[in-house]
């Protein structure tokens, strides 16, 4: 399978999100990516589902929302009815994490979990069959911009051997630093979906920049 670009709106001009989502309609990204931040499990506060639900009548992209926030599980719903397609929580945030994602896909949406830089992936091995992706942060969450963590690549041969260990259908998506100059090394090692926040918002043409990342091979 090729690799899904999934543009990060977080790094979009927030003057002109219906600019940004538009852009998006009309690339080849079948995904948008919604960072949602509460200040508290992340230092930074973006936006939540009154502003996704507000988009949602621009695009029939898929919505994959990223809630970087505590105690989720009150809002899923919330997210399900402003228009989310893939709803992901993250590992460090949630004491009953099955429970959790039980609860997003009886709201109807695909989910996933994320885990932070410092995180191991092999303690997603006993929630990995119930998942539909999982989002290996290549930055530390809260924040655009920043560079990409060598790490991470051994991270993802980690989780893509822990798969097929499982035989799991599961999909890998890199989430920071995701850049023109490493798009093709993660997708030789198995990333199937690559967040692209910077490197589209702030190329100089960024419709180029969504046709560039997403050629790539």
């Amino acid at each position: 399978m090729a690799h899904i670009i999934a543009p990060s709106l977080l790094s979009a001009d927030f003057s002109q999100l219906n600019k940004a989502v538009e852009l998006v309609d009309i690339s080849p990204a079948p995904w948008l990516h919604l960072d949602v931040m509460d200040g508290v499990f992340v230092p930074n506060i973006s936006f939540g589902f009154p502003v996704i639900k507000a988009i949602r009548p621009l695009t029939k992209k898929t919505f994959d929302v990223h809630l970087m926030i505590v105690d989720p599980d009150p809002y899923i719903n919330l997210f399900r009815d402003a228009g989310t397609d893939r709803l992901t929580v993250h590992y460090e945030t949630c004491t009953h994490l099955h429970r959790t994602i039980q609860a997003i896909k009886a709201a109807g949406m695909k989910a996933g979990v994320a885990i932070n830089p410092h995180t191991p992936v092999h303690l997603l091995t006993d929630i990995l069959s119930d998942l539909d992706q999982v989002i290996l942060m290549s930055v530390n969450p809260g924040f655009g911009g920043q560079s990409f963590i060598p790490g991470t690549f051994r991270k993802l041969n980690a989780l893509r051997e822990l798969r097929n260990v499982h035989g799991s259908q599961l999909l890998i998506e890199i989430d920071g630093g995701v850049s023109e100059e490493n798009v093709n090394k993660l997708a030789s090692h198995g990333a199937d979906v690559l967040v692209a926040g910077n490197s589209v918002f702030n190329a100089p043409d960024p419709a180029a920049a969504i046709r560039t990342l997403s050629a790539s091979d």
